[in-house]
């Protein structure tokens, strides 16, 4: 399966995003924000990166506009509960940036696995 970057500032969100998806046969490796997500991605690049919006260090938005600079076909999920303007707005901004698409935070691991599918599927369809 996918190799997947998990981007995100709370440790259980990702635990729990981990297990879902490693259940599913995606290996996914953590990072708890957008610095250390692009160091991961320059040492090897996964084949997706779900990314959270507000984080320390540096914010979703600036991760998804560096990882289009140094991987413009990569794959991106952004993921969000919102914050001060909401999840809506920050949702939108990062896919008119370059997310392949997004979720608002809570989702259930359906719903994220289906989307993780969906945006692979054309990379699937190049090596098939």
């Amino acid at each position: 399966m996918a190799r997947i970057l998990l981007i995100d500032d709370d440790r259980l969100v990702r635990q729990s995003i981990r297990l879902a998806l490693s259940e599913s046969g995606h290996h996914v490796e953590e990072a708890e924000n957008g610095a250390d997500g692009l160091e991961r991605i320059t040492v090897a690049r996964p084949d997706l990166v779900i990314t959270d919006l507000i984080m320390p260090e540096r914010e979703g938005i600036e991760t998804i506009l560096a990882v289009r600079r140094i991987a413009p076909d990569l794959p991106i999920i952004a993921i969000s509960g919102g914050g001060r303007i909401g999840p809506g707005d920050l949702l939108a901004a990062a896919k008119r940036l370059g997310a392949t698409t997004t979720l608002r935070k809570p989702f259930d691991d359906v719903e994220l696995i289906q989307q993780i599918e969906r945006v692979l599927q054309p990379a699937k369809a190049a090596v098939d």
